[in-house]
């Protein structure tokens, strides 16, 4: 693969928010490939601090598509902050969200304030109608040296995730992180399903199989090199 060709891959990375096909399987193969690029990705200290469930039993991925979850009106109003309210302000604002892709309610007035209350919902058919839902668990007692917080060991979770979603990409497949499954008390209920031992959180879940149909074309924003890179000094002219 050529530079151009990487970058490419990279640019063709995305979230797969779409419906996935419960009858068609990823191949084993290929999930070891990506497992293989989560292993070899770079950790503080090369202390590879992670662990991931691999949910692929159809009763498994029902019981946690029962569960339920709920949105908290901090997450919908700082969620708010971030949304651009036509194609034209996304543009030119090159970060954030557009506000259509969310529910009218998460547009609101109430949104805005913090004061919308959600009732809690199941996780239904994303769950459930995945072929795949990788579970990413983290010890956060075995910290990175001298790492206040374990900003590093975060940070390596970061480069564990990218590398996964660049080797879904390469295959073709669809990746979709589901944050809330992090979130009390979903995951202490998460966690006894799958058996994850006290010591271990979950960071994230994600998604992974094939669009039911396929993905229509969407537009998508970024800052240009200008408004964030700089040469010898931090003024950003």
């Amino acid at each position: 693969m050529n530079p151009q060709e990487t970058l490419e891959l990279i640019k063709q990375r995305h979230s797969s928010r779409v419906p996935f096909d419960e009858n068609r399987p990823v191949d084993p193969a290929i999930l070891d490939d990506i497992l293989q690029a989560a292993t070899w990705a770079p950790t503080a200290h090369n202390m590879q601090n992670f662990q991931i469930v691999m949910v692929r039993d159809k009763a498994v991925l029902t019981r946690l598509s029962e569960l339920e979850s709920a949105t908290s009106p901090v997450f919908v109003q700082e969620n708010y902050r971030q949304l651009s309210f036509t194609e034209d302000e996304w543009k030119a604002k090159g970060t954030g969200l557009l506000a259509s892709q969310f529910p009218a309610a998460w547009q609101s007035e109430a949104a805005q304030s913090g004061q919308l209350h959600e009732p809690p919902a199941p996780l239904g058919e994303q769950i459930r109608r995945g072929p795949v839902l990788m579970v990413l668990l983290y010890d956060p007692s075995q910290r990175a040296p001298a790492s206040t917080g374990d900003f590093l060991g975060i940070m390596s979770l970061g480069c564990v995730l990218e590398n996964m979603w660049l080797m879904a990409t390469a295959y073709g497949l669809a990746f979709h992180i589901i944050s809330p499954l992090a979130n009390q008390p979903l995951a202490d209920q998460i966690k006894q399903i799958l058996g994850v031992p006290d010591n271990l959180d979950i960071t994230l879940s994600i998604r992974l199989g094939y669009p039911a149909s396929p993905e229509k074309p969407r537009l998508r924003v970024r800052r240009q090199l200008a408004a964030f890179t700089s040469v010898n000094s931090t003024q950003i002219s």
